[in-house]
């Protein structure tokens, strides 16, 4: 199960990665509306800096989102595996 959330850990990291370059590359522009919506369901911790009113760095983004990822992670894994019922 270790790998599984290492998985999950990894995913979050390249995913907050993918916007952090996006932002970079895109940033005199603006973002449109389905975009915005797009990172923020794949990265909550933007979400929750965008609406809480607080400036969260790239690398703390980066680490904010791979834990989440972890625990989502967590979550989902101990739902998936099967019930050992002990007599």
């Amino acid at each position: 199960m270790k790998h599984q959330i290492g998985s999950w850990t990894s995913a979050g990291f390249l995913v907050a990665g993918f916007w952090g370059l996006y932002a970079f590359a895109t940033f005199p522009t603006t973002w449109t509306q389905p975009i915005m919506w797009t990172a923020f369901l794949s990265c909550p911790i933007a979400f929750a800096s965008f609406h809480f009113h607080f400036a969260l760095g790239v690398y703390w983004s980066l680490l904010a989102n791979a834990a989440t990822y972890a625990l989502v992670g967590l979550m989902v894994e101990n739902l998936r595996r099967p019930v050992i019922h002990a007599n």
